[in-house]
């Protein structure tokens, strides 16, 4: 007689890996479930509802134009809208995915504590949800984009680089979601992560060319910023949209931004995998 195949095997957890990929993707109903309740749950109760997806990178474009642009009078080199407006784009995807994520054990704590799911879903729906959000504001810096080149003299020379962007967009993904599971990992017991968290970002935006072109930096302190794996990701756009002298593109510096991502992501696999086991016990 045929030995009966379980539907379930209780089997020791640390005999277990540490990510199973078979059994995320069994669970992809609810992934896509998660993206539905952060998208609503974001805007619910809000006047303008998703509205606001474009209005904070509008009014963040804005600001800087005034301050950065006109007041301390960096020199963009492209149209100061546009520079802002791509540069805003790109950084809040990364921002939000490690912000958001890094808070998936406190947000969801009631949840992990009632039902068995793969942890790991929740943070890979937010990464899901912010992609959508990247997507809305990429269309609205492409708006403006056509909008300078049909109704002004600026004729940027688009780049074969834009080839890059799902490249671009994945090591975003892997970077911001490697950096936030560590924090999650760590915030179990080091609450006072939490509240460095938004600082630690503010900090780090203005170590990636933003604000400023990274050709204006001198190339003796270039080598710094280029250590920041979001440079080479800020500065291959700007070259896909507005050309190779409008930016800095270096196979070397995109790939060490691939490496670096892809470590840290790994790094936040491992730590992430160990804590969910444990993180009810000291949360």
């Amino acid at each position: 007689m045929a030995l009966k195949e379980w539907d379930i095997e209780i089997t020791d957890d640390s005999k277990q890996p540490i990510v199973n990929l078979k059994e995320i993707f069994r669970y992809k109903d609810l992934l896509f479930l998660f993206v539905r309740r952060d998208f609503v749950s974001l805007y619910k109760q809000t006047i303008l509802g998703p509205i606001w997806v474009i209005i904070q990178p509008v009014l963040t474009t804005i600001t800087f134009t005034i301050v950065f642009n006109k007041i301390a009078n960096i020199d963009t080199v492209v149209p100061p809208v546009l520079f802002y407006l791509i540069g805003i784009t790109v950084w809040n995807y990364f921002a939000d995915n490690v912000t958001k994520t890094s808070e998936t054990f406190v947000a969801n704590q009631s949840i992990f504590g009632k039902v068995y799911f793969p942890r790991l879903i929740v943070p890979l729906s937010i990464v899901v949800t912010n992609m959508f959000k990247f997507f809305i504001q990429l269309l609205l810096f492409l708006i403006v984009y056509l909008y300078f080149v049909v109704s002004t003299d600026e004729n940027f020379a688009v780049s074969w680089h834009l080839v890059l962007i799902p490249v671009l967009i994945f090591i975003m993904a892997a970077l911001g979601l490697g950096i936030g599971l560590i924090i999650a990992a760590l915030t179990t017991k080091y609450r006072d992560l939490r509240f460095l968290i938004q600082f630690g970002i503010t900090l780090v935006m203005y170590a990636t060319p933003i604000v400023y072109p990274l050709s204006m930096i001198s190339e003796e302190y270039r080598w710094v910023l280029v250590l920041n794996p979001m440079t080479s990701i800020v500065e291959t756009f700007k070259v896909g949209f507005f050309g190779a002298e409008f930016g800095i593109f270096e196979w070397n510096y995109l790939g060490y931004s691939c490496i670096f991502s892809l470590l840290t992501l790994a790094l936040g696999i491992r730590l992430f995998g160990k804590m969910e086991r444990s993180f009810m016990d000291t949360i």
